[in-house]
């Protein structure tokens, strides 16, 4: 069994900045990840994902990122490459690969149960993410379909199925690319709960970060909520989801009632046949390892102040979204809040 003050529970982009920021600090840590290899969920997106933003403003604290050469906005691989090189360049002691089976009060401390082995820590950073806790919604008909589904988790590019009749679901940024890397070499159906909600051409992440943070702000001073990100709308319009809709190629139809063996039916009668359904209908809050702790709210989130978690205050919990700080599920965003969240168990530990 061993000791710190602090463990951080994820080694993304948001254990990392965590992990920056103890340094700074001071403070005696381990950050502890699940997966094999630097970069977090990144590593496992598919071919095509873009950035929102340009380097420059898809930073963690203390390094830019550097430009990729050729892109105005990074891919995936370049983030990997960013995270990973972050990871060393600040020394992070990350342990892989480890497996957080629970977090347990004991006495003064926090027990942290893993796979591998146990640590007491003074406190806990949880920075676990969403990406593998992937949600499918409960349609009807879905367990009977005879073709191949899905999660967005699972898709790695239109090579595998070219040809297919693809039924893509969902109206956020994943569906919209995952739909505009289909629309040439498929048959494609596009399903959306509501007509898709394009944000202006010339809005990207810089953009969305300000208004998430200027929505905080507002929050917090007692002014009129300004809607946050969500009233700016659902798509932000990267290079090729702009091209394949400008081209005609992103027609969505309404959300279907039931799946078929062989498709999708509509209540007034219409369907789709389909080879393939893919679902990009999001994601949940990777929490379970925390369910000792008895914590769990509203919609499965754990109450916090900020970043602290109003029933245990020796628990932060960061990069899960805007209930977890402004924007802190993106590079540019985490920063802030990680920094409170190690100022916070700081205060706490009496190390400041």
């Amino acid at each position: 069994m061993s000791r710190t003050d602090v463990v951080v529970i994820g080694g993304g982009q948001a254990g990392l900045a965590a992990g920056y920021h103890l340094r700074r600090l001071g403070l005696d840590f381990v950050i502890l990840d699940a997966e094999r290899a630097p970069g977090g969920a990144w590593q496992h997106t598919w071919d095509s994902l873009h950035l929102f933003s340009p380097a420059a403003f898809s930073s963690l604290p203390g390094r830019l990122m550097p430009p990729q050469p050729g892109e105005t906005y990074p891919d995936a691989a370049h983030v990997v490459s960013y995270l990973t090189d972050y990871e060393q360049r600040y020394e992070l002691p990350v342990h892989r690969r480890v497996r957080v089976a629970g977090v347990h009060r004991d006495g003064e401390l926090l027990r942290v149960e893993t796979d591998s082995a146990t640590w007491l820590a003074r406190a806990v950073i949880s920075a676990t993410g969403t990406w593998s806790r992937p949600f499918v919604p409960a349609v009807p008909g879905r367990t009977d379909f005879q073709g191949t589904q899905l999660h967005t988790v699972e898709y790695r590019g239109p090579r595998d199925f070219a040809g297919q009749k693809v039924i893509v679901v969902g109206g956020g940024n994943s569906g919209a690319q995952i739909a505009s890397d289909l629309a040439y070499d498929t048959d494609l159906t596009w399903v959306t709960l509501r007509e898709p909600r394009y944000l202006a051409d010339d809005i990207d992440g810089r953009a969305l970060f300000d208004h998430a943070t200027a929505r905080r702000r507002a929050l917090d001073e007692g002014r009129s909520d300004t809607g946050g990100v969500a009233s700016l709308g659902d798509i932000v319009a990267v290079p090729p989801v702009r091209a394949a809709r400008d081209a005609g190629r992103l027609k969505a139809q309404p959300m279907f009632d039931q799946v078929t063996p062989s498709g999708v039916a509509w209540a007034d009668g219409a369907t789709a046949e389909a080879d393939v359904i893919i679902w990009c209908t999001g994601f949940r809050p990777a929490l379970s390892h925390l369910a000792p702790l008895g914590l769990r709210g509203p919609r499965g989130h754990i109450p916090t102040s900020g970043t602290q978690a109003i029933g245990e205050p020796r628990l932060h919990l960061l990069g899960y979204g805007d209930w977890t700080g402004p924007a802190s599920a993106t590079l540019i965003g985490v920063g802030r809040p990680a920094r409170e969240a190690a100022r916070g168990i700081a205060a706490l530990l009496g190390a400041v």
